[in-house]
């Protein structure tokens, strides 16, 4: 019904914005975690190795070597082979899995602290430091480098990604019949699909499972919905779900 409302050339240009800040930041979360793990090398392992004998320890390594790599899967995928080398016991593995689980949310965390603010004038300054380190002979500094280009795309994904996705307020302030329309026709269907109760939970958590599919990444996904959410597209409940 809304796509009657607005020219259908701007809502596929909207969408490539959105798709394009998303790609800069899964490759921004990729470059970093490749970097992160060719800093570390195999000090990253030996940690994990040494650091998982009790199960607090075990845990909060998880979360540590989570936050830094930005891929719980890097860290199952780890953790898998040291159970297969016996470098540890089942028992050993759930803790650090655990915390891989808790360590992939910094990235949700890091939008909703900093997502009001433009990110993009942090993104651009650790690009551009960490860009002429890459050229290093070096293979340290060269790494560290790929460390500061990855952390500064997934900051700049992001601000293009929350750019991409307008403030509910200010469309329908706008001049614009059509983006009030637009606006209006979007939150009734956001309404029908939260007027089912607890079948509007499953909608939603089936959304969710289908955007982390789609993405390949659950902090991209979180990343999505929490900006959904800070511009007003959806409440609190919905973002839950997803």
């Amino acid at each position: 019904h809304f796509m009657s409302n607005i020219n259908i050339w701007e809502f596929i240009l909207g969408l490539l914005y959105v798709l394009g800040g998303l790609g800069i930041f899964l490759f921004g979360m990729r470059v970093m975690s490749e970097g992160i793990q060719k800093v570390a090398g195999d000090g990253m392992r030996r940690i994990m190795a040494t650091m998982t004998q009790n199960r607090f320890f075990g845990l909060m390594t998880g979360l540590l070597v989570t936050c830094l790599v930005q891929s719980s899967s890097a860290t199952t995928v780890m953790v898998v082979s040291f159970v297969n080398a016996q470098l540890l016991t089942l028992m050993e593995s759930i803790g650090v899995i655990m915390g891989a689980n808790l360590g992939t949310t910094l990235t949700g965390w890091i939008i909703a602290t900093v997502g009001k603010f433009s990110l993009s004038k942090i993104a651009l300054p650790i690009i551009g430091i960490g860009l002429p380190l890459v050229f290093a002979s070096k293979s340290k500094i060269k790494n560290l480098g790929e460390v500061l280009v990855g952390f500064g795309l997934l900051f700049f994904g992001l601000s293009e990604l929350k750019n991409a996705v307008p403030d509910v307020k200010t469309l329908l302030e706008s001049t614009e019949p059509a983006d009030a329309v637009l606006v209006r026709d979007i939150q009734v269907t956001i309404e029908q699909l939260n007027s089912y109760g607890y079948g509007s939970v499953l909608i939603f958590l089936f959304i969710g499972i289908l955007l982390t599919i789609l993405v390949q990444s659950s902090s991209a996904a979180m990343g999505i919905t929490i900006i959904l959410a800070i511009n007003g597209w959806i409440n609190f409940e919905i973002a839950a779900a997803i």
